[in-house]
């Protein structure tokens, strides 16, 4: 009871700590954590930009909107994602070696890298396309579906669980419990929302501990089977379920936000949305490198300082945080023609930050692109037509953007003559 009390204390000073730094001080980074970052934070990026490369917050860290500088902080040994021994408290979710530093960050790292490298991938290609047209059988079918639930979460949960070697996955679940740690991510809001997220770390536990009990003695080939059979020295046995949650949830929630992401600026560019739909095949890719430049999944992450340094002229001492907003790094105008604008036939003049830089970068960018890509051309493939049919209703949380509901229709003229045909993925029509 008394650390409940604590809890709720610490919890709902923390919000009117908040709320006061950003209405009476204008603190950027409570502004983000409110409202307006989770609608629209562009706007407040643009202003941390006016003021500097690296800003000092209220909190004691800096944030940075510049891509130079948030590319020397996240690829710089002497930062670090903690100031020291990690002690995990109850509003907190274990996510393996994206809360590590080296050596076991290297150590764990090395075991996931593997499961998730290109050529691996390559050999998901043909399960990808058949889960994708699956799931656009039964939308063109509905007519009138939302974009979340029927199609950008079931599609990626489906390929991770199988990767993983999860029996029988339910789709709902794991997207509902994958909503909730994302949403956790920016900070817990209030004690329902605690307790939700234990529920979702308790769901997991159960699931996990079954199947890892069910891979001992049924190995089959899967990442968790080769997980459960790998020596002590690679990962000790409390360190598998936080690394099968982290590959599940980033597995997933990166590339459902992704997908949303990319269908809401292209409906919300119409001649863009054409151009994708005359020739898919070429420009699936580009537009999915344009929305994580534009609007990615993931708006930005922290590094510790592991000893004083000087960043891009502002001095850092060690264990101050550097927040570095990889959303407004991909809109910085010096590296980035036209910055502000979604463009799907821009040529990069520079590496987006959309999946983080150095030692951290996102173990998982081949398989989220791959299966970004394919989804976004088979969807303009069969449904060109495709339009709005409601509100979009985003995610609460400020660090993992995109819709949690987006209902469309697919019921366009073209749209109607493509939904009872196969496509090739060159964009053929098959025969039958």
């Amino acid at each position: 009871m008394a650390g409940a009390l604590q809890f709720a204390t610490s919890l709902y000073l923390r919000r009117f700590t908040d709320a006061y730094n950003r209405t009476v001080w204008r603190d950027p980074m409570a502004q983000l954590r409110g409202r307006a970052g989770r609608d629209d934070p562009y706007p407040i990026y643009e202003r941390v930009r006016s003021i500097g490369s690296v800003v000092p917050t209220r909190l004691g860290s800096f944030i940075s909107p510049s891509h130079p500088v948030c590319n020397f902080v996240l690829r710089d040994r002497r930062f670090g994602v903690r100031s020291g021994e990690r002690v995990q408290t109850s509003d907190e979710f274990d996510m393996s070696f994206l809360d590590m530093d080296p050596p076991d960050h290297t150590r764990l790292r090395r075991l996931a890298q593997p499961f998730f490298s290109p050529k691996l991938m390559a050999g998901y290609r043909p399960r990808v396309v058949a889960q994708v047209d699956s799931l656009l059988d039964a939308a063109a079918a509905k007519g009138s579906f939302d974009l979340v639930s029927s199609f950008a979460a079931p599609l990626p949960i489906a390929v991770i669980t199988d990767l993983l070697g999860v029996p029988d996955a339910d789709a709902a679940q794991f997207s509902s419990v994958g909503t909730v740690i994302g949403s956790a991510l920016s900070g817990i809001r209030s004690l329902s929302h605690a307790a939700r997220l234990r529920a979702a770390n308790e769901t997991l536990t159960e699931l996990f501990g079954d199947l890892f009990e069910l891979r001992r003695v049924s190995p089959a080939d899967d990442v968790i089977s080769h997980l459960v059979a790998a020596p002590s020295a690679q990962i000790q046995p409390s360190e598998l379920r936080p690394m099968c949650t982290l590959l599940l949830v980033a597995g997933f929630e990166t590339t459902v936000n992704l997908i949303g992401n990319a269908v809401n600026a292209l409906l919300a560019h119409p001649a863009q949305w054409r151009d994708l739909c005359d020739d898919p095949a070429a420009l699936a890719g580009p537009a999915i490198e344009e929305t994580l430049r534009w609007d990615p999944p993931v708006q930005r992450t922290a590094r510790c300082a592991l000893e004083d340094l000087d960043v891009d002229g502002v001095p850092v001492k060690r264990g101050q945080y550097v927040i570095t907003m990889l959303a407004a790094a991909n809109r910085d105008p010096a590296v980035f023609s036209r910055a502000g604008t979604f463009d799907i036939h821009r040529t990069l003049q520079a590496d987006h930050l959309a999946f983080s830089s150095g030692i951290h970068y996102c173990v998982g960018a081949p398989l989220a692109r791959m299966e970004a890509t394919i989804g976004l051309q088979r969807l303009a493939e069969r449904m060109p037509g495709l339009a709005r049919a409601g509100t979009l209703r985003r995610r609460t949380s400020g660090i993992v953007r995109g819709p949690i509901h987006f209902p469309v229709r697919a019921d366009g003229p073209a749209a109607t003559a493509a939904a009872g045909r196969r496509v090739a993925p060159g964009g053929r029509p098959l025969a039958g």
